[in-house]
């Protein structure tokens, strides 16, 4: 073993301060709960901006495609031709007609902006993030003039599965009486809550017939939907669609949709790791600092060390197996209360809103109704790892001080 039974007994024997050496070991213990606080706060925090990454990707790819074509002016025509040109290229797992469209959705109470998504029953039988979220009726009836609503925008309108809906769209139709509005009235045959409010506070489904009716678009529609077996190689495929339209229309992929919001999250994700890290870099010069007062409190018990035999290796050792026992000890607590805290994450949120009496998590914000996080195995481990370097790093100094001292010094005035 790098470390033998005298110099583990000595080192673990100096943790043990006595009454006069105490403010050492006041140190030592703050040094150790910085250490810990710091990792266990570094794995929650990635944990969750893990988990709000994934989950936002996961919901925006499974309620919208991958990539979206559209015609270069106004819609596509003889759009079903065109989708099965998009089927053909490779890669490409599943083509959605789709007609998008903003409206004014009124109830008898309420009224509020909404954002109508035309599609067939059948393809959105086939979206999971929707068919296994729906919170009220069914989607079985998904057909003709009946509609699916976000569970949010039901509540804000006071409807329910039987209720009826009336949409408005602000493209009116020119009358000899000026311009009239369209308005349609549908019944509300299912309440979906897929968990991201901007969705479930605005989407209303309709069929696509009918929304091809509300729109005025005779067969048309506004966009194709394209879903791809790797989401990550959209760049490739988007070429592929584009060679296989004849270059005539306008690709969109996710990562331009979401560009913005991918690229804050990823930043944001950043400075974090950087900021956190600050707490255990702190804590390593609190080992230092903590390593030096012990040094030259036991200065007297070095020089005794060396006159007996000891080597300045011996000395090294046991200080550097001193202050490291901190590190690790902070670091193996750290971790487990992090891993913890980061399982129960949502139960705690959920005690504590219960306690305080106001909502931690407002989805109006934060976009989602729950607290996501997500543990990356690697990450953690690279969280560890940094901790035990840094803290093996912080006693190098203080122990090549102790292992340097000369022994007659350090006993001329004893």
């Amino acid at each position: 073993m790098i470390f033998g039974a005298f110099e583990r007994m000595v080192a673990f024997r100096y943790l043990r301060a006595r009454r006069q050496e105490g403010f050492v070991s006041v140190i030592a213990i703050f040094s150790l709960l910085g250490i810990a606080l710091g990792v266990a706060t570094l794995i929650i925090v990635m944990s969750v901006m893990n988990g709000f990454r994934a989950d936002l990707l996961g919901r925006i790819l499974g309620l919208n495609g991958h990539l979206g074509v559209y015609a270069q002016t106004g819609s596509l025509g003889d759009f079903d031709a065109e989708a099965a040109k998009v089927t053909r290229v490779p890669g490409v797992t599943g083509v959605t007609p789709l007609i998008e469209g903003q409206v004014m959705a009124t109830s008898e109470i309420a009224a509020a902006g909404a954002l109508v998504r035309g599609i067939r029953p059948q393809d959105l039988r086939r979206r999971p993030l929707v068919a296994d979220h729906i919170v009220q009726g069914s989607l079985a009836d998904f057909e003709d003039d009946r509609v699916a609503v976000g569970a949010r925008l039901a509540r804000r309108l006071g409807i329910a599965v039987g209720s009826a809906i009336t949409i408005i769209s602000p493209q009116g139709t020119a009358t000899a009486f000026g311009t009239m509005p369209r308005i349609k009235t549908y019944n509300v045959v299912a309440l979906f809550d897929v968990g991201m409010y901007e969705y479930d506070n605005s989407f209303i489904f309709v069929p696509l017939e009918a929304a091809q009716l509300f729109f005025r678009l005779p067969n048309a529609v506004t966009s194709l939907e394209v879903f791809v077996a790797d989401p990550d190689r959209v760049y490739e495929d988007r070429r592929l669609i584009a060679a296989a339209l004849g270059g005539h229309v306008r690709i969109v992929d996710w990562q331009q949709a979401n560009s913005s919001l991918f690229n804050a999250v990823e930043i944001e994700r950043n400075v974090m790791f950087l900021i956190l890290t600050l707490i255990i870099v702190v804590a390593a010069f609190n080992i230092i600092s903590s390593m030096i007062m012990m040094v030259k409190d036991k200065g007297r018990d070095i020089a005794i060390l060396r006159t007996m035999g000891a080597s300045r290796g011996a000395v090294l050792r046991i200080f550097v197996l001193s202050g490291a026992s901190i590190g690790v000890v902070g670091t193996l607590a750290g971790l487990l209360l992090g891993v913890v805290f980061t399982r129960n994450l949502e139960a705690i949120r959920q005690a504590l809103q219960k306690v305080i009496g106001t909502d931690l998590f407002a989805a109006e914000i934060y976009f989602f109704t729950r607290i996501p996080a997500r543990l990356d195995s690697g990450e953690v481990a690279a969280v560890v790892l940094m901790a035990l370097a840094l803290s093996f790093l912080a006693t190098l100094y203080p122990s090549w001080r102790a292992a340097r001292l000369d022994p007659v010094e350090a006993l001329r005035y004893e």
